[in-house]
């Protein structure tokens, strides 16, 4: 069986190698284990010493898929376990035969589920008549306009310091991957930061979290899906509405509105233009509308 060791060095050096976040690794590791929780249960042996046929790897695939588990899940499972066998077979860690007959189940195209903007205008109008102090109401409101008016993910937001304030024209954002990008900041986001820091009662330095919580404990993530969770009951939003759908919202509102898609790319800090290329299919009216008004043949 996997030894917990080499597992242990497989996500060491996605960790400082790849430069993976948490919560990657946590699936990543979950991944592995279920492989070989499945080799363990179904009783075969020939996995001991990291061997593994396709047989078994179908068997796999078809108790994921009894499970109900998503394509998507059951696509990343496979290349976490590809992962872990090329990592082992690249250090010496286990003599691995080729690999590269494992391929991982094509997922579906994923079509990202946006806000219109009027919710999202909505949205942040409707965090000023909640209950609570007024601090932590622009604590929430500049939270969501770094999403919406900036294209963060949350834990980009999150994990911002209140040296990085104020944020003046250019914020630089560390991604995924730990990969650094630097995105323009409108003047509303920066106001909207600014009035929150100057009545935050909390004195945390520099280097302290830029949003923390009514005890100055740093802001999580939970805490923000708690928020829009309650503002989506308040409007009565769809369910898709998340603080991650603030980030869609941001790029198919600026591609609806004739914005480039290179540099939509570079906002959101994607790696591939594939994954930005997602949006085009939400905004199919406005690219026919483009194509109308700008083809010669058009008219």
């Amino acid at each position: 069986m996997i030894a917990a060791t080499h597992r242990k060095a497989w996500l060491d050096w996605l960790s400082i190698e790849k430069r993976y976040g948490d919560n990657t690794l946590s699936a990543y590791g979950s991944d592995l284990d279920d492989f070989c929780t499945f080799i363990r249960n179904s009783g075969t042996s020939t996995v001991t010493n990291y061997a593994m046929s396709r047989l078994e790897i179908r068997a796999w695939l078809a108790d994921m898929a009894a499970r109900g588990l998503a394509r998507t899940t059951i696509a990343r499972r496979v290349s976490s376990l590809r992962s872990f066998y090329r990592f082992c077979g690249q250090t010496g860690l286990a003599n691995i035969d080729d690999i590269n007959w494992l391929k991982a189940p094509r997922p579906p195209l994923a079509v990202p589920k946006s806000v219109s903007h009027d919710d999202a205008l909505a949205m942040l109008s409707a965090i000023f008549t909640r209950r609570g102090p007024d601090w932590s109401k622009k604590r929430d409101f500049g939270l969501l306009m770094l999403l919406y008016g900036v294209g963060l993910r949350i834990s980009e937001a999150l994990s911002l310091k209140q040296g990085d304030a104020p944020l003046v024209n250019w914020l630089r954002i560390t991604g995924k991957g730990g990969k650094i990008r630097e995105v323009p900041v409108l003047p509303a986001v920066t106001k909207a930061i600014n009035d929150y820091l100057a009545v935050c009662p909390f004195d945390v330095g520099n280097d302290g979290a830029l949003f923390v919580t009514n005890r100055g404990n740093p802001y999580g993530p939970r805490a923000a899906q708690r928020l829009v969770e309650g503002l989506r009951h308040e409007l009565g939003l769809p369910t898709h509405v998340t603080p991650h759908a603030l980030r869609h919202a941001f790029a198919t509102h600026l591609l609806g509105n004739g914005g480039d898609l290179r540099a939509i790319q570079e906002l959101l800090g994607h790696a591939s233009l594939s994954t930005t290329q997602r949006y085009t299919s939400i905004d199919e009216a406005h690219l026919k509308r483009v194509h109308n008004q700008t083809h010669p043949r058009a008219r």
